[in-house]
């Protein structure tokens, strides 16, 4: 149900969340640290619905999406369920006048992202979606060295996401194919796409190399990108590594960048322990005989939802997301080429 006013600065902002696996701790918390509280759950898992209870005291649990938007005041919707279904539940959030937050990625394909897109401008909905890793620690770092200047010339990115998971889980998203939704390109592509064209800018043409090599949903991906004024960006993802190369690479004409740490949340250890990160660091600096630590920037996904929550407050709500629809857009733009690009074996140019 719509809200009849929107929030004020001494009142929290009230948020329903459809999907409640990942987003008990990819939204939830960082809603509650910024601020805002988590009023309304839909969820059928009784574990997910005992979870959310205990989570978010006082919370309301229901079945469905149509159940949650007739919960009477809520300021704003969150969408974690699977990804084949987030350009119909966007619709349905946009229909009901919500503003929304969609999980990654938008849509499966640009068709579907540009419809919920011109649906929420033609609406005067906020929409956003949810690229919280703008806010790790090893994407602020990078955007840092880039503007910063310290590596001088920085003409090449890399970015792996690389693993050693010979056995599938059959997970939804290993088992759908990347039309439906699934396959780590759309899962994984979209934050890498993202921090790509934020160092960068856009994108001019890509070539990509996608494979399924053990199950329906692609498990190997090599896209590289050309941006604008030249520089590129490789990006890799695989379940398939048993010796993963380093996380993150930026490549200067003053020194080279090298970040090995899998995840900023610290759940896996890097391959080679001469690249630890030293303590209060993020990444080693080379430049010559000795390397030297890059100091860290505190990772913080809550201020996803404090930028969200100050646009609501704001006479212009769509004026301050914290993710523009039309950096979706792009992203979802260059996704689509990488896929037409593992089709055909040819380099796609974005526009063509």
């Amino acid at each position: 149900m719509a809200p009849e006013t929107s929030p004020t600065p001494s009142t929290p902002v009230r948020v329903g969340i459809a999907g409640y696996s990942t987003a008990s701790w990819l939204h939830a918390g960082p809603i509650r640290a910024a601020g805002g509280v988590v009023v309304a759950v839909a969820t059928r898992n009784p574990e997910r619905r005992a979870q959310a209870e205990a989570e978010n005291p006082g919370v309301r649990v229901v079945d469905d999406l149509d159940a949650l938007l007739r919960e009477p005041g809520l300021d704003a919707v969150v969408l974690g369920t699977p990804s084949g279904m987030h350009h119909d539940h966007a619709m349905q959030v946009i229909g009901a006048g919500l503003p929304v937050v969609v999980e990654k990625p938008l849509g499966v394909d640009l068709a579907e992202v540009r419809e919920v897109v011109d649906a929420a401008r033609t609406a005067g909905v906020p929409l956003t979606c949810y690229l919280q890793r703008r806010w790790d620690s090893s994407h602020q770092v990078a955007r840092e060295l880039v503007s910063s200047g310290r590596l001088g010339d920085v003409y090449r990115f890399e970015f792996r996401w690389e693993r050693w998971v010979p056995e599938p889980k059959h997970r939804w998203r290993e088992d759908t194919p990347s039309s439906e939704g699934g396959g780590k390109l759309l899962d994984l592509g979209p934050h890498m796409v993202d921090l790509a064209v934020q160092l960068f800018g856009p994108v001019e043409a890509v070539y990509a190399e996608v494979k399924a090599r053990r199950q329906v949903g692609d498990d190997e991906s090599h896209v590289a990108l050309h941006h604008a004024g030249g520089r590129v960006s490789h990006l890799d993802v695989c379940t398939l590594v048993a010796a993963p190369g380093p996380r993150m690479r930026l490549i200067g004409s003053a020194g080279t960048w090298v970040y090995d740490d899998f995840d900023d949340m610290g759940k896996d250890k890097p391959t080679y322990p001469d690249l630890n990160d030293a303590p209060g660091s993020c990444g080693w600096l080379y430049g010559g005989p000795h390397r030297v630590p890059v100091p860290t920037i505190a990772e913080d996904w809550s201020q996803f939802y404090r930028q969200l929550f100050t646009a609501l407050r704001s006479s212009e709500p769509s004026a301050g997301l914290p993710v523009p629809p039309q950096d979706v857009v792009h992203i979802t733009e260059v996704l689509d080429a990488a896929l037409r690009s593992a089709e055909t074996g040819q380099v796609v140019r974005l526009g063509e």
